[in-house]
């Protein structure tokens, strides 16, 4: 394993691998993509929130989710948790939840990449293919509908592309089973 400059206080939960490290989360998507170089991945990162209206501090707590699909044979994810406080609209719910992925996007893409760069001349590493989304929890339905064009917007200036429901998997589905 190369030594990689990562904040190391984010910690990630894992069925499989219990609590892990900022490090760890990469080094296991890369070893993950590079076992099956030629397979197509699909990296998804999507946070959903529920609010936690307690002693009027109007918290919320997120979690976001970083799942990683070899498409047609299964796939891994990670998930970890924060507490924000003072959100006291949806829309600021959005805009939170979908600032963390972008973040949390950033921070991946570039130990990923960092990682595959120093391991590209070592012939036991293959360079992978994979696909970047983020997932955001909004939709067609309900009352998150007007917001569809600028959040995707956010996500697409951000140079990602985005999902929404019912597509959006690693928010509405991954990340809610946590909230």
């Amino acid at each position: 394993m190369s030594e990689m400059n990562e904040p190391t206080d984010i910690k990630f939960n894992s069925p499989t691998k219990g609590k892990t490290g900022f490090a760890e989360v990469i080094y296991d998507l890369a070893d993950y993509m590079e076992a099956n170089p030629k397979e197509k991945y699909r990296l998804t990162i999507g946070t959903d929130s529920r609010t936690n209206n307690l002693e009027n501090n109007h918290q919320v707590d997120l979690v976001t989710a970083i799942v990683i699909h070899r498409q047609g044979r299964g796939g891994r994810y990670f998930w970890r948790r924060e507490r924000k406080n003072n959100i006291y609209t949806l829309r600021q719910k959005i805009y939170e939840e979908t600032n963390l992925s972008l973040a949390m996007a950033q921070k991946l893409l570039n130990g990923i990449n960092k990682y595959l760069e120093a391991n590209k001349n070592n012939p036991i590493h293959k360079q992978p293919k994979y696909e970047l989304e983020i997932h955001v929890d909004i939709g067609q339905e309900g009352p998150t509908r007007e917001m569809i064009k600028e959040i995707v917007g956010m996500v697409n200036g951000f140079g990602f592309s985005a999902r929404t429901k019912p597509e959006s998997y690693a928010a509405s589905k991954v990340a809610d089973k946590y909230t």
